[in-house]
C-alpha cells in the first residue's frame, strides 16, 4: 500500500486552521499518509518597484519567510508532529493556486485542502479568490472547508 498524500494550505488564518483540523482528521483515518503544509507569500510579477526596492527585495524576501516559518509554519508543524501525523512544512513565493498545485502534482498528493475565506477575505471575494482559481486547475480534487 503506497503513502497517502494531501497538501494543505494554511496563512494563519481561523480558515486555515480548520483546513489543517480536517486534514489531520483524514489523515489518521487512512492511516500511512503524510500532510504537506504549505504557507505562500505571495507575490505578483505586476508589481512595480523603484531600484531602492529592487536592492532590498532579497533582504524582505529572507524576512518574509522567516517571519512565515516562525509565525504560521513551524508551530503548526509542531502542532500536527505532536497529533501523531507525518508533515512536512515548506514556505514559498509566488501565486498559491499553482504552487498549492504545483506540490501536489510532485508529491502525487491525493488532494488539497484549504480554507474558504483566509486573510485576505473581502479583496478575494471581490475580485476573484485563490480557492476559485485553485478548483478550476487543480490537477487532483480540492477539498475547501468552511
Amino acid at each position: 500500500m503506497t503513502e497517502t498524500v494531501f497538501v494543505v494550505g494554511i496563512d494563519g488564518s481561523d480558515a486555515g486552521e480548520r483546513a489543517l483540523a480536517f486534514a489531520k482528521d483524514r489523515a489518521k483515518a487512512v492511516g500511512d499518509c503524510t500532510i504537506v503544509l504549505c504557507y505562500v507569500i505571495e507575490w505578483s510579477p505586476f508589481s512595480f518597484q523603484t531600484p531602492e526596492e529592487n536592492e532590498m527585495r532579497h533582504k524582505r524576501r529572507e524576512e518574509e519567510i522567516s517571519m512565515a516559518h516562525s509565525r504560521v509554519l513551524d508551530p503548526a508543524v509542531a502542532a500536527t508532529m505532536n497529533d501523531g501525523v507525518n508533515v512536512i512544512g515548506v514556505v514559498k513565493h509566488g501565486d498559491v493556486a499553482e504552487i498549492l498545485d504545483g506540490l501536489a502534482k510532485k508529491h502525487e498528493a491525493a488532494q488539497i485542502i484549504v480554507g474558504r475565506v483566509g486573510v485576505r477575505g473581502l479583496r478575494e471575494r471581490v475580485f476573484g479568490g485563490v480557492t476559485g482559481r485553485l478548483v478550476a486547475s487543480a490537477a487532483v480534487p480540492v477539498t475547501i472547508i468552511p
